[in-house]
């Protein structure tokens, strides 16, 4: 994930609703304009809340990757081999 998105799910967890733009990919350096009456959000919040964004993109990617291979287990336990399971999951 990219900083500029980092920034944007810091802020939609802090405020689902905030409206803004985002100039910039570095949360020291960038811009951030408030719309539609949204209160500002300090960037020290953003930054305390950007590894726990990254973290739990992390913990997605994982349970993705433990629900592909517990899925691939489970054809293999019903009898199916690899060429099936990859053909049938598009590999």
């Amino acid at each position: 994930m990219d900083n500029l998105h980092k920034i944007l799910k810091a802020i939609r967890k802090i405020n689902p609703n905030a409206v803004m733009t985002v100039a910039g990919d570095d949360i020291d350096t960038c811009s951030i304009t408030w719309l539609e009456d949204t209160t500002p959000i300090s960037k020290e919040d953003i930054k305390t809340q950007m590894p726990i964004v990254e973290q739990e993109a992390l913990d997605a990617e994982t349970a993705t990757a433990n629900k592909k291979a517990s899925g691939k287990q489970k054809l293999k336990d019903l009898g199916l081999d690899d060429d099936e399971i990859n053909a049938l999951i598009g590999v």
